[in-house]
């Protein structure tokens, strides 16, 4: 049976990942709340394996203390640190800052292919858009979630979230609304050719 692969990303209204100043929202632009922080536990509690690209994999290494018992540490992110994780990557060689991580060199539709045939746990992967992206356009992706937070960035967005993906026909798996303003969509792609 072959293991299933979910692309999991937070963006805005406009869909960005990110913004620069003169935007002072902080994480998730402040629209965290209980709901929300709740489903992403719930989400990383159960046992998949991750999947990084290298760049997403830095910023969490950076982002997520080595020890997970931080009073500011979200639980959802200490619960995803504590997985394993493949780091998709020519240049990440040392993944000593993720306590189950392991580094593969070469072409990612290839390693994820082989992930997702020998996996006996589902695949998930937090970010890494040009990753996935990629793994989109491969038909690897069978899931991609969402998750909308009630901003709209403008000027000050810097990173569309799938401006690096082709086109693809989105049906609707799963929806939920969290702390009454934040939209979780989950759909299944379909390239669009």
């Amino acid at each position: 049976m072959t293991a299933t692969y979910t692309f999991d990303v937070f963006c805005t209204l406009d869909g960005y990942g990110s913004y620069t100043e003169p935007g002072d929202w902080g994480g998730y632009w402040g629209k965290q709340g209980p709901e929300f922080l709740d489903r992403r536990a719930e989400q990383f509690s159960g046992d998949h394996r991750m999947v990084f690209g290298a760049n997403t994999f830095r910023e969490f290494i950076e982002m997520i203390p080595s020890t997970t018992d931080s009073a500011d540490l979200d639980p959802w992110l200490a619960l995803m640190r504590a997985k394993p994780a493949t780091v998709i990557s020519s240049t990440v060689a040392d993944t000593s800052g993720w306590p189950d991580a392991t580094p593969a060199s070469g072409d990612a539709a290839e390693i994820v292919r082989r992930l997702k045939d020998e996996s006996d746990v589902p695949l998930h992967s937090h970010g890494s858009l040009s990753l996935n992206a990629a793994l989109m356009a491969a038909g690897l992706v069978d899931a991609v979630r969402v998750t909308i937070f009630p901003v709209i960035t403008g000027r000050c967005g810097t990173r569309p979230v799938f401006g690096d993906a082709g086109g693809f026909d989105l049906e609707l798996l799963d929806s939920h609304v969290l702390d009454g303003r934040i939209q979780e969509l989950t759909y299944r792609p379909t390239a669009h050719f």
